[in-house]
């Protein structure tokens, strides 16, 4: 990691998603716990040695009707749900770019849409962070069968060095698969 002594900041990528619980605008447990741990062990102090890369990706509903009680959809329909789905983007992100802006660390958010695993990969590829930071809802091995994690894809896969960010049992949900 660069330090700023006149180098290069370093440049942290965070992916977060919505709560699964509270839904948009909220952050979810994972994503805001690590964000926040990246602030308190890794940036601390040194705001100007780092620059936060914020990705959001929003999953695409399977079928294109999650909030609609008909099929009779028409392309004003499709329009309007893409729009209160980047709306809801990025209120999401305004969280965490606000945050960034009280202690006064330089961030940049996006949206993109897609698988997130891949997603992720794909971004970590074209931006070239110097390590990728992701939060973990801990999940034991009969979960990850089936919910899958995105933390351990990235893990894997990206292509740069990757910190999955287990997020603390006293915010653990009932149900661990819930953040």
């Amino acid at each position: 990691m660069s330090m700023s002594s006149g180098s290069e900041s370093t440049r942290v990528m965070i992916a977060v998603n919505e709560s699964t619980m509270k839904g948009y605008p909220h952050p979810s447990i994972s994503s805001k716990g690590a964000f926040e741990w990246i602030l308190n062990k890794i940036v601390r102090n040194n705001v100007s040695g780092f620059k936060l890369l914020i990705l959001h990706v929003q999953v695409p509903d399977e079928d294109g009707f999650d909030d609609m009680d008909s099929i009779y959809a028409s392309p004003d329909d499709f329009k309007s749900m893409k729009r209160r789905d980047k709306i809801r983007g990025l209120h999401l992100l305004e969280y965490f770019v606000h945050r960034c802006n009280e202690i006064e660390v330089p961030c940049k958010a996006w949206i993109k849409k897609g698988d997130a695993k891949e997603v992720i990969c794909h971004e970590v590829k074209r931006v070239q962070p110097d390590f990728l930071a992701v939060g973990s809802r801990g999940l034991g091995p009969f979960q990850k069968v089936f919910v899958g994690t995105v933390s351990e894809f990235c893990t894997k896969h990206a292509e740069c060095p990757v910190i999955a960010i287990k997020r603390s049992l006293s915010e653990t949900p009932q149900d661990p698969v819930d953040d």
